[in-house]
């Protein structure tokens, strides 16, 4: 077990609800300077709003505006030739994003791309790695799964003959509970692994703020011969990831949330090496994933030839518009560090944690996991009695959350740019809206 599954964050050890106590964790954060490379939203009195929503949409660093401009102004000044002699030229701009996307999925460089959207890159990994046979043809998703995945999956499905309440089969949490065990999904994949072909889970669920244990998953999913993919949109830069070493064959994920690249910003796709030079694999071609040496003979070469790595799967142009803000906010992550984010992120979860048991309402209760290691920076509550209510009452004091229906509030304090004293923010709003009920 890994420690930060046994251990309580710092915060967690000693809770006093004092302003104080908040403010001395944020004096000794050694992050606490990067909440200023981020554009924090007004209240109408000028005052910062406490957004606790990076999970939906993260923050736009300062610097994004400037990496716009830069390519505004190199279409301005050199239109077509901004392609190869722009400041950085735009044919090759998306291998900018290789070596620290790489480093935050735990990938070799060649292993990942930033293209299309989180959706559209499921859809071409399901054409790769979703091949069923009359034996096995099911594919394990967990209960709750982001709706959008489960949508791809059973067109997938469909596309195939089969029929979705028969092939989907679904991961659920014992009952009274909230979350899903490990050991209940390596038993259902030991039970059914003859017939699945693909186990499809999020990295981090949507809606609870689960963190799945994804090497073991992983390692049980391949020893029963299944194909093995993951959906990171809720853990990429919010928890540490080692794709290549877990042996996992794909993954997908969006940008705009932990990575904060901007609203519908380019998404990215891991594809293991051992896949890479592979011919066997059938995936749908576009000019963009041709071999770059014969990309601009175009009609001289009409057959596809895949470029090497997970730039193979690309399709189009890459957005350079769309790419500019995500790479000034990548810099951020190889500024700070993901570990030393990731021991911020299970400090402000333990805080926040524990202003929730301090508040005491039974109506008020946490479903994500309570060891530190079982979760991302988000923490999902659940309110037996108004919900919406309470939601209401924390926007009006300019604190922005996230509202699942139907009775669900997501919180997520976001290591590189959330302070203690927002977590403290929080414990105080949710302890009025208790006192006041």
């Amino acid at each position: 077990m890994n420690p930060d599954q046994r251990q309580p964050s710092p915060a967690a050890r000693e809770f006093d609800p004092d302003a104080s106590f908040a403010r001395a964790l944020d004096r000794d954060d050694p992050l606490a300077d990067f909440r200023g490379r981020f554009r924090i939203p007004e209240r109408s009195d000028g005052s910062a709003v406490t957004y606790l929503c990076g999970n939906s949409l993260g923050l736009q660093p300062t610097s994004a505006g400037a990496a716009i401009r830069q390519e505004l102004d190199d279409w301005a000044r050199l239109a077509v030739d901004a392609h190869f002699e722009g400041r950085t030229p735009w044919y090759s701009y998306h291998t900018v994003f290789r070596e620290p996307t790489a480093r935050l999925v735990g990938a070799r460089s060649e292993e990942v791309v930033t293209m299309n959207g989180l959706t559209v890159n499921l859809h071409l990994m399901l054409v790769s790695f979703f091949r069923p046979d009359a034996q096995r043809y099911k594919v394990l998703m967990e209960e709750n799964a982001f709706p959008s995945d489960t949508y791809a999956v059973k067109s997938h499905l469909e596309r195939h003959g089969l029929d979705p309440d028969d092939a989907l089969l679904v991961a659920r949490a014992r009952h009274g509970e909230s979350t899903l065990r490990t050991e209940d999904i390596e038993e259902l994949i030991e039970s059914e692994g003859e017939r699945i072909a693909l186990v499809l889970l999020g990295g981090v669920n949507y809606y609870s703020g689960q963190l799945f244990d994804l090497r073991r998953i992983a390692a049980c999913a391949r020893r029963a011969g299944c194909t093995v993919g993951y959906d990171l949109a809720h853990a990429v830069g919010n928890v540490p990831l080692s794709l290549h070493d877990w042996d996992v064959d794909f993954a997908v994920w969006c940008s705009y949330k932990y990575l904060n690249g901007g609203p519908g910003t380019v998404a990215g796709c891991f594809v293991h090496q051992r896949h890479l030079d592979d011919p066997s694999i059938p995936r749908l071609a576009g000019w963009w994933g041709n071999d770059p040496k014969k990309r601009f003979r175009m009609h001289l070469e009409p057959e596809f030839v895949p470029a090497h790595g997970a730039d193979g799967w690309q399709l189009s142009n890459p957005p350079i518009l769309a790419l500019a803000p995500l790479r000034a906010a990548l810099e951020l992550f190889d500024q700070a560090g993901l570990q030393a984010l990731r021991q911020k992120s299970l400090g402000l979860t333990g805080y926040l944690e524990s202003w929730v048991d301090a508040v005491g309402d039974g109506r008020v209760r946490i479903i994500t996991p309570r060891a530190p290691g079982a979760r991302g920076c988000q923490i999902s509550l659940q309110v037996s009695e108004g919900s919406r209510e309470l939601f209401d009452a924390l926007q009006g004091q300019g604190i922005v959350g996230d509202y699942r229906e139907p009775d669900a509030i997501r919180v997520a304090p976001v290591p590189l740019y959330n302070s203690f004293h927002d977590v403290w923010r929080f414990g105080v709003a949710l302890q009025r809206w208790s006192a006041g009920k």
